[in-house]
């Protein structure tokens, strides 16, 4: 139960820094309709700096991030089982990799396409 509001905390503390990242690639897109409300985002963000910047872009991933470390050191230290789990997804990682690097390099391409023709689109 405490891991899932835990997970939820992150999701509530990185909400900001995730929406502002995604609207700066939206306000690029012209004719799509959310490219405005993405521009008007990113001006809020501009203006107001303590609030944008410190808060919602520094101070809010980084209790995230803190939070997540320290949850994940004391689920290692205390669980035999996940620290058993992990070992076993990393030796599978190790056995894959090649295959997992295909994958991941295969996603990044199709990535890359969709923005190339986005932007061939818009122009």
């Amino acid at each position: 139960m405490i891991q899932r509001c835990i997970a939820a905390a992150q999701v509530l503390l990185v909400l900001p820094a995730t929406l502002f990242m995604a609207s700066l690639f939206v306000q690029h897109l012209e004719p799509v309709p959310p490219a405005q409300s993405a521009r008007r985002l990113v001006g809020w963000f501009s203006t107001h700096v303590v609030l944008g910047l410190y808060v919602f872009l520094a101070a809010l991933p980084l209790a995230a991030l803190l939070i997540g470390c320290t949850t994940m050191v004391i689920r290692w230290r205390n669980d035999e089982a996940f620290r058993q789990a992990a070992l076993d997804a990393l030796a599978a990682v190790r056995e894959h990799l090649a295959t997992l690097l295909i994958a991941g390099l295969t996603a990044v391409a199709g990535g890359i396409l969709a923005i190339v023709a986005m932007h061939v689109i818009t122009n």
